[in-house]
């Protein structure tokens, strides 16, 4: 059973759960939202149901599966939800009420999460930036700038110096199309820049970016303190037992397939669902394996269509739900491209753009190639929501 909490009010939004629910009424309105729980038992769906129109309020229910498990969708406020939980929870429902309320708990106390990894501590308050450090010959924006040792490192300085709160170093192009590298060639690729990075900055904060327990276990044994694993932990099970050894930070990515296969006519029938639902999964595993620092990816560009990636940015702000800070990399990335017909070197200000929204729509971590114009994004952002600060902060 996944409970979540829809933005229904954006009028496409509304559109796609009124096919689902058969909603043949004229409902929409500004700030309407949608409260979701997905496969829940038929009869069980039928008795909160009950509850829901005794309290006057709107409910729809699919047709029964093979499984006999529902979708349920409830339309109303925050407010509403919050007492709807507390009714379920007196009627002895207590499972799903609780599990309603923690879902709108997670929202409420969404921007008041702080970040440890380690021995450090970050206020989500405001955006973080990572800087990105592709040690590859065939990453698809900045593929062999950086390829060597030596660049990479003083790539990376330069990007703590411009506002970058971690650098995530990789050292397996994940582009489109790429192919896989073995586990010795990535570590001689990444441990000499992590290494040089802490022996020029020790303060730095390091992110491994990689799928393989080895390479990860190598780099945080030289300093790294978080591994951005792009596959969730599919590609290599061990992958959990190596973070929860250092108790390290995890970032957790939805992709569908893998960066050879991937854009290979993904295909979605709710894009924001599905990659919901694969990451309340992922994080279930990882909690199992008690690792607590975990931050979740809704990993736009990888095995998405066009459409699936705007969907998924203008929606971002449903992720809140699950409780972990959420990242995006919208750097250079095609999507934004396509629409505008510009060239990798040519998205600079459709990239900032991007994160911007992304920002106003609820990212705490921005990954990116431009860690100057990402820290105005941050910076501007951070004040609109807060006026009363010195424009300095």
């Amino acid at each position: 059973m996944i409970i979540q909490l829809v933005d229904i009010f954006y009028s496409s939004v509304f559109r796609r759960y009124s096919s689902k629910y058969n909603i043949y009424r004229d409902l929409y309105e500004k700030g309407l939202l949608g409260l979701e729980i997905r496969e829940i038992n038929y009869k069980f769906a039928n008795r909160i149901k009950k509850i829901i129109l005794s309290n006057k309020e709107i409910c729809y229910i699919t047709p029964k599966k093979g499984n006999e498990n529902v979708d349920l969708l409830v339309l109303g406020s925050f407010g509403i939800f919050k007492g709807l939980s507390k009714e379920i929870i007196a009627t002895g429902n207590e499972d799903i009420g609780f599990k309603i309320n923690k879902t709108l708990q997670n929202v409420s106390e969404y921007d008041r999460q702080k970040l440890k990894v380690a021995d450090k501590t970050f206020d989500l308050e405001k955006a973080l930036l990572v800087g990105i450090v592709n040690v590859t010959p065939d990453s698809f924006s900045d593929g062999g700038k950086y390829f060597s040792t030596d660049s990479a490192i003083e790539h990376a300085l330069q990007l703590i110096q411009d506002g970058a709160d971690i650098i995530d170093v990789g050292g397996e192009s994940s582009r489109p199309g790429a192919e896989s590298i073995n586990e010795e060639e990535e570590l001689q690729r990444v441990i000499p820049v992590i290494e040089g990075i802490l022996k020029k900055n020790s303060y730095a904060v390091i992110s491994i970016d990689t799928q393989k327990s080895v390479v990860a276990l190598e780099s945080l044994k030289k300093g790294a303190m978080i591994v951005n694993d792009i596959s969730a932990g599919s590609f290599d099970k061990k992958m959990f037992d190596v973070v929860k050894s250092f108790n390290a930070g995890l970032i957790l990515m939805h992709m569908k397939g893998n960066p050879k296969t991937m854009q290979n006519d993904p295909n979605y029938e709710n894009v924001v669902s599905e990659v919901y639902d694969f990451l309340l999964n992922k994080i279930e595993i990882a909690r199992r394996y008690e690792i607590k620092n975990i931050i979740i990816d809704p990993g736009i560009g990888f095995g998405k269509r066009m459409t699936d990636n705007y969907e998924l940015l203008k929606r971002l702000n449903e992720f809140k739900g699950i409780g972990c800070p959420v990242m995006v990399g919208l750097s250079r990335k095609s999507f934004l491209g396509k629409a505008l017909n510009l060239e990798i070197d040519n998205r600079e200000e459709a990239t900032l753009i991007a994160e911007t929204i992304a920002i106003n729509n609820g990212a705490k971590l921005i990954r990116s190639h431009n860690i100057k114009n990402a820290s105005q994004a941050v910076r501007l952002s951070h004040l609109i929501d807060n006026p009363e600060l010195p424009a300095n902060v």
